[in-house]
């Protein structure tokens, strides 16, 4: 049984998530500041180091929530990042991850996955608004059944467990919320042909509104229960299906599980 009877949940919501409660500093020492008395964090990069923090909670299933605004400017060669991840060689990793770019270009949102331990499941977005301009809301929600990324409450993405074809899917380790801003000018962007412009430093992004609904992983166990929250057993209905669509014909311009050449012995399972 994947469940036990027991319903532990941690509930981070917005009107009550505080970031001095709640997260924890994983890496860039000042370079993390929390700011309007816990509501808001700002993470940094610079030439010396980026930032980065994580959840003192860990989750095995959760519908998470997060606001983020964006490095303004010529951003590129940078990447904001908000996910979850478990530890060790053969993880489980959801990502979204926001491609820094040439000041007049758009935002390029990669999301991507890996499932014990095995990634190279991206798709790219272009966005339909100004992600620097104001926060927007962006949300994982993962359950026994499927993941699905939204935007401002649009999905995205969606990937199925498909556990008749063989196919990797999360369900056994826990994750923790991590979100960072880091260096990534050899790929993030142009393919690594623009780096990073140094004078324009320090670069910062900004979150808020944290808000976790899981199941609380503890004492080696999530103790949740098939009818804990209605999200737990969603599916999209045709509303999300038809919003979901609309955002992949009009905005996605790649996606792993129609690439052929990078597959050459056949795309992966759950495609």
């Amino acid at each position: 049984m994947l469940f036990v009877c027991l319903l532990i949940f941690a509930s981070l919501t917005p009107a009550s998530a505080n970031f001095y409660k709640n997260i924890d500093h994983t890496w860039g020492d000042d370079r993390v500041q929390i700011l309007d008395n816990g509501e808001v964090i700002r993470v940094t990069l610079d030439q010396t180091s980026g930032s980065g923090f994580q959840s003192r909670g860990e989750y095995l299933f959760a519908k998470i929530d997060l606001q983020i605004k964006l490095v303004p400017g010529n951003s590129a060669g940078t990447v904001t990042a908000f996910y979850v991840s478990s530890t060790g060689e053969f993880h489980d990793e959801i990502d979204f991850e926001f491609l820094g770019r040439v000041e007049g270009d758009p935002y390029i949102l990669q999301t991507n996955m890996f499932l014990h331990g095995v990634g190279k499941r991206e798709t790219q977005f272009f966005l339909w608004f100004d992600p620097t301009a104001d926060f927007h809301n962006y949300t994982i929600l993962w359950t026994p059944r499927h993941i699905v990324l939204s935007v401002d409450g649009i999905p995205i993405r969606e990937l199925k467990n498909k556990k008749e074809k063989g196919a990797p899917f999360p369900l056994r380790q826990p994750m923790r919320i991590y979100a960072s801003l880091w260096n990534a000018d050899s790929w993030a962007t142009r393919g690594g042909a623009v780096k990073i412009d140094w004078t324009k430093a320090p670069f910062r992004a900004w979150y808020k509104n944290l808000s976790a609904d899981g199941c609380l992983w503890s004492d080696g166990k999530s103790n949740c229960s098939s009818s804990s929250a209605s999200w737990l057993s969603s599916t999209l209905d045709r509303v999300s299906q038809r919003r979901m669509k609309w955002a992949q014909t009009k905005y996605m311009f790649y996606d792993y599980c129609t690439d052929t050449k990078r597959f050459p012995q056949g795309l992966p399972l759950e495609c």
